[in-house]
């Protein structure tokens, strides 16, 4: 697990109820029980600064850091689609995004990772569809340095099984189903204090189920097949979360109220 990608996880699951921020030392201390070191932390906290996601504050406990206006719509966005909640009947239409890329090699790669998480499937070169509107959409194509113009398809006909590896996106719904159990119990087994191995089993849950954001757009259930293994897997996901969520939320309070030293 990433440093970068972990911070994420805590800021997106734990801190938006809690002001979009916290000390340096809590942030240390939420993610040592998930395996990542202090020097790690803050490394990813400069580069998440440097990338405007995260920005210097003054805390009473010391100093910390707060999500940027941008974070946090990027949070509240992927936060509706890790919960699936909120999603609206779909009208039927695909969503077209013309998209000049930027010329940078490493740039144009970290865009289309960038529209792969936005539910996007490149259609053609340089025309990305997807059946739901993403308010992220313009900011991120602009973020990579490309340039973007969109357009919803009254009629035009896109063939799921063939934009997306529909077959393989299923195959990793079964094996996650398969692994969950597994990895909350090793979680749950391997801390000794309750509420830290409730937070380290939830964090790791969220995390993996976190990738599908990346490979899975979403596609309204009338695409889908019959017998999706997508629902089972959902369900176990929401199922475990909210059990483990107490402890996991006493924990995250623990760490924001301990003292500055870390």
């Amino acid at each position: 697990m990433h440093a970068r990608s972990a911070l994420f996880d805590v800021f997106g699951d734990h801190l938006r109820a809690r002001g979009d921020q916290a000390p340096i030392a809590s942030l240390v201390r939420l993610l040592a029980p998930v395996g990542i070191g202090a020097p790690a932390v803050r490394t990813a906290v400069s580069r998440m600064v440097a990338q405007g996601w995260l920005a210097p504050v003054t805390l009473p406990a010391g100093p910390g850091y707060r999500a940027t206006d941008q974070a946090v719509q990027r949070f509240a966005d992927t936060a509706d689609r890790i919960y699936r909640r909120g999603t609206p009947p779909w009208d039927g239409r695909w969503r077209l995004a013309f998209v000049d890329a930027p010329r940078d090699r490493s740039a144009r790669t970290r865009l289309r990772d960038e529209l792969g998480f936005l539910g996007l499937a490149e259609y053609a070169p340089g025309v990305w569809v997807g059946p739901w509107h993403r308010e992220d959409l313009r900011p991120t194509v602009e973020r990579a340095g490309g340039s973007l113009r969109t357009a919803v398809a009254e009629t035009f006909e896109v063939d799921p099984a063939g934009t997306w590896d529909l077959p393989a996106l299923a195959a990793a719904y079964s094996s996650w189903t398969a692994d969950a159990d597994r990895l909350v119990v090793t979680e749950l087994d391997r801390h000794g204090d309750d509420d830290e191995a409730m937070f380290a089993a939830r964090f790791h849950l969220v995390h993996e189920w976190r990738k599908f954001l990346f490979s899975d757009p979403g596609l309204p259930a009338e695409l889908l097949p019959e017998r999706w293994p997508g629902r089972v897997a959902e369900e176990l996901f929401h199922d475990e979360a909210t059990r483990l969520e107490p402890g996991a939320t006493r924990f995250v309070l623990r760490c924001l109220a301990a003292g500055s030293s870390a």
